[in-house]
C-alpha cells in the first residue's frame, strides 16, 4: 500500500436502478501515469469523483495518498487536485487574477500567493498573458491556466478528466509534454481520456472501463498483446506474382480483386524475414509491403464491443460487472 498514490477495491456506484460502477479495483503507482479508458457512459467520470471526494460509492472501498475516502476526506482532499473536463477557469477576469484567486482558497499569503502564480504562469509559458482577460485565450491557454490553477496547492496527486478534448494537435502535445514534466517531479497522474494515443503516450499502465466494470488492465504493451490480428500486407500489381506468392504463402487471406494477401504475424523481425525467404525462394518481389500489430484502437473496440471482432480477446485481466454512467460531469478542485 505504500508504494501505491491510490488503491481502490470493490467500488460501487448506482443512480436508480442503473449500475454504474460495479466493483471495481484500481492500484496506481505513485509517480506514475494511470490512464483511465472507455466510451461515454463507461463510468470514468464517476470513478474520478468519487476517488476525489466529491461524491460517496455505494460500497467498497479507496485510500488515496494513504488516506481513506470514507474517514479522512479532507486529508484526501489536501493531497489532490482536480481539473475536469470543462474548464474552471473565469473568463471575466486575468489569468494572474484566477491565479491568485487560488492561492486565496488555499489560503496562502499574498506574497506567497504572487509568487507561486508567478512562478507557474512562467512554467506553463502564460507570463505574456497574465494580464489578459482569460476569455481572450485560445483553447490550449485555457486549459494549461486550468492546470496551473491545479497545482496551486502543491498536490501529490492530480485527476486529470479528460484534459486535452477540444485542443488541436499542438496543444495537445504541448498537454502531454507538461504532464510529463509533472511526473518527472513525482506528480501521480490519474487520467480520464478518449484519445487512445494520448493514453499509448503516456501511461505506464492502462485500465479500459467498460459498463462500469473494468475490462482489462496492464501496460499498453500488455493491452496490445490481449488482441489477436497482427498481419503483413502484401500487394501486387501483375496478377501472374500474386497468384504465384499466394501459392507460396498457403496460410495467407486472399482478396482477388485488390491483388492482396494478409498474412498472419506477431511483427516481430523473425516473422517478417521468415515470409521474405519464402518470397525470395519464389523469385517473387512484392509491390507493397506493410505490417500491422494491434494498437490500443484495436483494445478498444475488442473490449468495449464497439465493433466485431472475427476473435474473442483474452481473458479481461479484472473482470467486474456491468452498469452504465448518466450523470452530469463535474469539475473541482
Amino acid at each position: 500500500m505504500t508504494d501505491l498514490a491510490i488503491a481502490a477495491n470493490g467500488l460501487r456506484k448506482s443512480y436508480g436502478d442503473k449500475n454504474v460502477l460495479d466493483g471495481i479495483d484500481l492500484a496506481v503507482p505513485r509517480g506514475t501515469v494511470f490512464a483511465l479508458l472507455g466510451p461515454n457512459g463507461a463510468g470514468k467520470t464517476t470513478a474520478v469523483k468519487i476517488l476525489s471526494t466529491l461524491i460517496t460509492p455505494d460500497g467498497g472501498q479507496a485510500q488515496v495518498a494513504g488516506h481513506h475516502l470514507a474517514t479522512h476526506p479532507q486529508a484526501v482532499r489536501a493531497a489532490i487536485g482536480v481539473t475536469g473536463q470543462f474548464s474552471a477557469v473565469d473568463g471575466l477576469i486575468t489569468g494572474e487574477e484566477n491565479m491568485l484567486l487560488m492561492a486565496d482558497l488555499h489560503h496562502l499569503t499574498k506574497a506567497e500567493g504572487r509568487r507561486v502564480a508567478a512562478d507557474l504562469l512562467e512554467r506553463f509559458d502564460l507570463t505574456d498573458a497574465a494580464k489578459k482577460p482569460a476569455s481572450t485565450y485560445s483553447g490550449g491557454m485555457k486549459r494549461r491556466l486550468d492546470i496551473a490553477m491545479t497545482l496551486v496547492g502543491d498536490p501529490r496527486i492530480i485527476f486529470l478528466d479528460e484534459p486535452t478534448t477540444g485542443l488541436d494537435p499542438r496543444s495537445r502535445h504541448t498537454m502531454w509534454q507538461i504532464i510529463r514534466n509533472l511526473v518527472a517531479g513525482g506528480t501521480t497522474v490519474f487520467l480520464t481520456t478518449q484519445y487512445l494515443e494520448e493514453a499509448d503516450q503516456l501511461a505506464d499502465r492502462i485500465a479500459v472501463l467498460n459498463d462500469g466494470r473494468i475490462a482489462a488492465e496492464g501496460t499498453p504493451d500488455e493491452l496490445k498483446r490481449l488482441i489477436p490480428g497482427g498481419h503483413v500486407r502484401l500487394r501486387f500489381t501483375d496478377p501472374a506474382d500474386y497468384r504465384t506468392a499466394a501459392l507460396t504463402l498457403p496460410d495467407a487471406t486472399h482478396d482477388d480483386e485488390s491483388l492482396t494477401l494478409q498474412i498472419p504475424s506477431n511483427g516481430s523481425q523473425r516473422d517478417l524475414r521468415a515470409v521474405l525467404d519464402r518470397l525470395d525462394t519464389a523469385h517473387i518481389e512484392a509491390d507493397e509491403l506493410t505490417v500491422h500489430t494491434p494498437d490500443l484502437d484495436d483494445v478498444f473496440f475488442a473490449l468495449t464491443d464497439t465493433t466485431p471482432q472475427p476473435t474473442t480477446p483474452a481473458q479481461p485481466t479484472v473482470p467486474g460487472q456491468a452498469g452504465r454512467d448518466n450523470q452530469p460531469e463535474e469539475n473541482a478542485r
